[in-house]
């Protein structure tokens, strides 16, 4: 028997009183326990599933459910959900202990129960030890942990979490990334974390919902959202990709920058119109002969673990390469790749559109 999930949007559509669609006839579950992302570009809507979760505000069409039972009208208050704002919302006034400890007390628990689960929830973040300090004289990740305490005291069934990440320095920004997802392992809770970041979406997530212009664009693991992107703005959105126009000639083979490749997609349309995406990480370096195509070097970047290539094949066209390879600038190349590393997608535009980007294509450097 299949588990119910712990929150279902059944066709759920937000517009405001301007009537801007912020959310448009969204569908998705999620299960009980998991670390979910919401992830895309700023306006997208993916704050806006978390405030309908949340019980900020309430659906224009469409219904939400918790565990079975529809809450489009139920009180943020009455609901066992949590949220984490991106500025932490702590009270500058009160201190460690106190700002935990407040919703409790608004609801009026006996002080040892506040004190007990201060502590237990103190000990969950690493901040035993720190219930008398002023908020002002905590760093960033410090505070970070202060509003995860008060969002899981209460325990809650769900947290959400408001891009919490996006004001802290890089190291200590992945630091949290870790324990964050350390933290929802051992509570068990269910996470729903908000980011424009592809880096921690792929990082942290038992499942992205990747969201454009009020839609979700794809959802699945980071793998599958990485290797099978589902369309050009998740290909393009999560981490760096050479995305060219092709042809499908038949099953497990593609035509792309004038040749034709063996590849592992089958099932569509002969001579189907299509997009490719090749990932940088996977064209290697190899000579000229070798190569299932030859490129100039353009430019070359060391980014620390890998060295980045932009290059350029005879028509023109840019092709983003990773290497721990050096290559010299100018010099000539050839890139190999696996028919696995050709992941080919149907097109989301019109083929009118599709042939005037087909035109552009090659029409980059000499």
């Amino acid at each position: 028997m299949t588990a119910q999930p712990i929150i279902r949007f059944e066709n759920v559509t937000k517009k405001y009183d301007d009537e801007t669609t912020v959310l448009k006839n969204v569908s998705f579950e999620l299960e009980r326990g998991k670390f979910y992302t919401l992830l895309g570009p700023s306006g997208c809507g993916k704050t806006t599933i978390l405030r309908l979760i949340a019980g900020f505000i309430e659906p224009t069409e469409g219904n939400i459910y918790f565990d079975g039972q529809k809450i489009n009208h139920v009180p943020a208050n009455d609901r066992q959900v949590n949220t984490v704002f991106q500025d932490y919302a702590l009270f500058p006034h009160l201190n460690v202990y106190e700002n935990i400890a407040f919703g409790l007390r608004t609801k009026k628990v006996k002080k040892d129960e506040i004190d007990k689960r201060v502590k237990e929830a103190l000990k969950f973040v690493n901040l035993t030890g720190f219930e008398n300090r002023e908020i002002a004289e905590m760093s960033g990740g410090q505070r970070q942990r202060v509003a995860i305490a008060r969002a899981i005291i209460n325990d809650p069934e769900i947290v959400l979490l408001d891009e919490p990440l996006s004001a802290l320095d890089l190291k200590l920004r992945t630091e949290m990334q870790y324990e964050l997802r350390e933290l929802q392992q051992r509570l068990g809770k269910t996470f729903i974390f908000v980011t424009h970041d592809q880096e921690e979406a792929l990082a942290m997530s038992d499942e992205i919902f990747v969201i454009n212009e009020g839609s979700i664009q794809q959802s699945g693991t980071p793998i599958d959202i990485y290797d099978e992107p589902i369309n050009r703005f998740v290909a393009d959105f999560i981490g760096e990709s050479n995305i060219v126009p092709g042809v499908m000639v038949e099953d497990y083979k593609v035509q792309f920058a004038g040749k034709t490749f063996e590849c592992v997609d089958q099932g569509l349309n002969p001579n189907e119109k299509v997009d490719i995406v090749i990932r940088p990480e996977d064209l290697e370096i190899t000579s000229i002969d070798s190569g299932k195509m030859s490129v100039k070097v353009d430019t070359q970047l060391f980014r620390g673990v890998h060295y980045e290539l932009s290059t350029y094949d005879e028509d023109g066209n840019e092709w983003l390469v990773h290497s721990t390879k050096k290559a010299d600038v100018g010099s000539k190349i050839g890139l190999d790749f696996d028919p696995e590393a050709i992941h080919v997608m149907r097109l989301n535009e019109t083929e009118e559109e599709f042939d005037k980007r087909l035109e552009s294509y090659g029409a980059g450097r000499p």
